[in-house]
């Protein structure tokens, strides 16, 4: 199991470079990508793990040229919105989401997440997308007892599934 950090992302991303004023979920490479049976990988951080032990051959990722935005919304006393303004999530955080997702990962003993990365996955085994196999690990988990939160037990069980359905 790994980060894949020497690995090189998607080939259709290689097409686009620089900066995008889209977020993440509207990129035109993850649009494409998605069409190819491709979907992001979920973003929580109770699955902040899922790509570092999801099987290799159904994974990839793409760089994240994306822009995280802050919307700030102001409404009257009835609350009707009277304003909405937009601006780039500011760098500092950035790295603040950053840092929870590594101190989650190092909690679990895993290193951090390569920066700039954008993950998405396939499903494995018999599930059509990501739903459903993500319900399916979570039944597993509650059936074995394992709590649903970020724990040595979760990642131990996730991994474990994980290879048996890309193993059947």
């Amino acid at each position: 199991m790994s980060w894949d950090e020497d690995g090189t992302p998607h080939p259709l991303a290689l097409r686009r470079t620089g900066r995008s004023e889209l977020e993440p979920d509207r990129l035109p490479e993850i649009r494409e990508l998605e069409a190819l049976g491709w979907e992001p990988a979920p973003e929580d951080l109770r699955r902040v793990f899922l790509p570092y032990v999801w099987p290799p051959a159904a994974r990839t990722w793409i760089p994240d040229r994306s822009t995280h935005w802050a919307v700030d919304t102001a409404l009257d006393g009835h609350g009707h919105v009277t304003g909405v303004e937009c601006a780039p999530l500011p760098e500092a955080d950035l790295r603040g989401l950053d840092r929870e997702a590594d101190e989650a990962l190092a909690a679990l003993g895993l290193p951090p997440r390569p920066r700039g990365r954008l993950w998405l996955l396939r499903p494995v085994g018999p599930y059509p997308a990501l739903g459903p196999l993500l319900a399916h690990l979570d039944a597993a988990a509650t059936a074995r007892g394992v709590d649903l939160v970020p724990s040595p037990a979760l990642l131990a069980l996730t991994r474990a599934e994980l290879t048996a359905l890309s193993a059947a």
